[in-house]
C-alpha cells in the first residue's frame, strides 16, 4: 500500500514580518489618495484645465462630468436641463492690502462666544488667510439631463 503524498509544511513566517507588512499596505492605502491629487481638493484646487478641455458639448455625458469634477457646488434646475456650477479656490496672498482696524464688524460676529453644533461655548476661530476664487465652471445640461448643451470656463 502507497503512502498519501503530503506536501511538506512551510516554515511560518515570523509574526514581525506579518506585523510589518500589514502596516506597509495599511500606509499604501492611506497615502494613494495623495499620490493620485487629492491632496489638489483638500487646497480647493478642483477643476483641472485638462479635464474642461476633453468636454464636448452634445457629447459629453453627466456621467463623465462627475467623473472628472465631481459633485457640483451648485445645482440649478431650469426648464431646459440642470445647471452644474463648480469654483476652484486659492489661498489669499499674506500681503494684501488688508487693514484689521478699519474692518466692519458683522452683526453675529461681535459676540465673544459661539455655540458649536453640540451647544457648548467656545471662542470663535481667528481667520488669519482668506481664499480667492481661482476659477469657474458653468456646465449645462440638454432638457434630458444627460448631455452637456455647453460650458463656460472662467479663470481669474
Amino acid at each position: 500500500m502507497e503512502a498519501p503524498y503530503h506536501q511538506p509544511r512551510r516554515p511560518a513566517a515570523p509574526q514581525g514580518d506579518l506585523v510589518l507588512g500589514r502596516l506597509v499596505t495599511i500606509l499604501l492605502i492611506l497615502l494613494l489618495p495623495l499620490l493620485l491629487g487629492a491632496w489638489q481638493d483638500a487646497g480647493g484646487n478642483t477643476i483641472n484645465p485638462n479635464y474642461v478641455k476633453r468636454i464636448e458639448n452634445g457629447k459629453t455625458s453627466k456621467h463623465e462630468i462627475l467623473l472628472y469634477f465631481g459633485d457640483p457646488k451648485e445645482i440649478e434646475k431650469t426648464d431646459g436641463g440642470p445647471v452644474y456650477k463648480y469654483f476652484s479656490y486659492k489661498d489669499a496672498p499674506a500681503g494684501l492690502p488688508y487693514q484689521h482696524d478699519k474692518r466692519k464688524i458683522q452683526e453675529q460676529s461681535d459676540q465673544l462666544y459661539l455655540l458649536d453644533e453640540n451647544k457648548q461655548i467656545k471662542k470663535p476661530v481667528v481667520k488669519t488667510e482668506g481664499k480667492i476664487l481661482r476659477s469657474t465652471l458653468v456646465i449645462r445640461f440638454k432638457s434630458d439631463g444627460v448631455t452637456v448643451m455647453s460650458h463656460e470656463y472662467k479663470e481669474f
